[in-house]
């Protein structure tokens, strides 16, 4: 609870003021701000024009709080873009045109800024001065936003600690110094990643999945990419990312978060387990392991127990809570890997939206998230009926569901297919039982084609198919002749 301000004295409950109010009327007369350094900025532009685009990239028009001054730099703003000449004469007769003139103070306000400062040598650090009153002044209102819904009774803890989490990083993101780099240095960085992958032999520009010629075509997962995994229902895709996620939790060891809108996180633990140990999961489902199979899970449990892998099996979650855990989750242990099944489960922050909007903001957020943390963001779609409908039941881009925003955000995007789920009779499906293909059909930085993956279904994996096998499959001798996936 806040302290009263100066002149409140503390009394009975009748007659105690509500916070609220305390609260904005002890802001509204604390705000920071600095007006000597607003009118130097705009007296900086006057007098040297050439500053104006590196002013620019410190403070927009909002950052003042004298709305005279942002008036003037709108003004001055406008007339460099517009290659106008800038001095005092040609702004008034500007701010005349606009009827503005009177509004910011007339001749006398004018000539006030006019003698601000004596020279423009340091626009820029004036510059500086403004945008750090303006975060000071977002943060406080932020914070006010956050103190009024957390008395209010109706709102949901958790929805009101997600918005404030968001609100705060919100002025981050908004607030945060932009940046060039100098070619230079992005090319001595591209040349230290190259020399160290030519160190290494096996060594991927990305995190390795596992899966041989999917890493060999894309380089594995990268930093601040967004990877879509689409597929129908009973495809696998669960599947293929749980390996994925194994792949890269356990035997790499990176600390990698899944966020599981679908499955329980008992559920999934009994899917990794019988998937890496190779034990059937009708068999564990129905409780009739034998003693070695019993052990190859134990076994397998005491391997996986050490591996950085953090789950979140929350049943509803928007994307302001996935990136409220993420970042959590990088702050204190360090991240490699976000994996979600699946993007169309997400909670979108505001259901009156029309679907389509709704899933393009996710998507939208999802690539934004992968940038902001720089990890790879890998996150499963649901593709629409009419995959099943054309000829060769192959997917395509256009099959992503509900929006194409999806395609438009992800750097990659690859569908799962296994033409035994089509096959019509128990003959035609052992011809191509066990053959599954990754299509990869988006990749914003490498080339797209298909890779050859073995789906082993008692076990609900897949698994690198040797060069070798790809003419053998008429005789695999799948234990199940069921084509459903998970």
């Amino acid at each position: 609870m806040m302290p009263p301000s100066d002149g409140l004295q503390r009394s009975d409950k009748a007659h105690r003021p509500r916070p609220s109010a305390s609260a904005e009327e002890l802001l509204v007369k604390r705000l920071p701000q600095s007006p000597e350094a607003e009118q130097a900025v705009l007296c900086s532009l006057m007098l040297l024009p050439e500053v104006c685009d590196d002013v620019a990239l410190q403070v927009r028009p909002d950052d003042f709080l004298d709305d005279a001054n942002r008036r003037i730099y709108t003004h001055l703003l406008n007339m460099h873009e517009q290659g106008n000449a800038i001095d005092t004469m040609l702004l008034i007769q500007r701010l005349r045109d606009s009827g503005e003139y009177e509004a910011v103070g007339g001749a006398p306000y004018l000539a006030q800024i006019a003698s601000a400062v004596a020279t423009a040598a340091h626009a820029e650090y004036y510059a500086k001065i403004v945008r750090e009153k303006s975060t000071l002044r977002a943060l406080i209102g932020a914070s006010t936003d956050i103190l009024q819904e957390a008395y209010d009774p109706t709102v949901e803890p958790r929805e009101a600690l997600s918005r404030a989490e968001e609100r705060v990083f919100g002025i981050l993101e908004n607030k945060g110094e932009g940046q060039l780099t100098n070619i230079r240095e992005v090319l001595h960085d591209s040349l230290a990643r190259i020399d160290a992958r030519m160190q290494d032999d096996h060594a991927f520009g990305g995190l390795e999945t596992g899966l041989h010629d999917y890493d060999d075509m894309t380089g594995g997962l990268h930093g601040s990419e967004l990877v879509i995994l689409a597929a129908r229902p009973s495809m696998g895709k669960t599947a293929l990312a749980l390996n994925i996620i194994e792949h890269v939790a356990i035997n790499l060891q990176q600390p990698t978060l899944f966020v599981s809108l679908e499955m329980s996180s008992t559920e999934l633990g009994d899917r990794m387990l019988c998937s890496r140990a190779e034990v059937n999961s009708h068999r564990l489902r129905n409780g009739q392991l034998s003693k070695e199979e019993k052990r190859k899970l134990i076994e397998t449990a005491a391997v996986m127990s050490t591996a950085p892998l953090f789950i979140d099996d929350t049943p509803s979650r928007t994307m302001t809570e996935i990136a409220a855990s993420a970042r959590r989750l990088k702050r204190r242990d360090g991240l490699a890997l976000v994996a979600i099944d699946y993007l169309q489960l997400i909670d979108p922050d505001n259901p009156r939206d029309p679907r389509q909007e709704q899933v393009a903001k996710i998507a939208r957020r999802l690539k934004g998230l992968a940038r902001e943390l720089e990890v790879p963001v890998l996150c499963l779609a649901q593709l629409n009926r009419q995959t099943e409908a054309s000829r060769d039941n192959r997917p395509q881009l256009s099959n992503l569901r509900e929006s194409g925003a999806i395609e438009q955000d992800a750097d990659v995007v690859m569908f799962i297919h296994r033409e035994e789920y089509y096959r019509s009779t128990e003959e035609e499906r052992a011809q191509v039982r066990g053959e599954a293909d990754l299509l990869v059909r988006k990749q914003r930085n490498g080339p797209v084609g298909d890779v050859k993956l073995t789906w082993l279904h008692e076990f609900t994996r897949f698994t690198n198919r040797a060069p070798e096998q790809y003419d053998e499959f008429a005789s695999y001798a799948g234990s199940t002749p069921d084509a459903g996936g998970f």
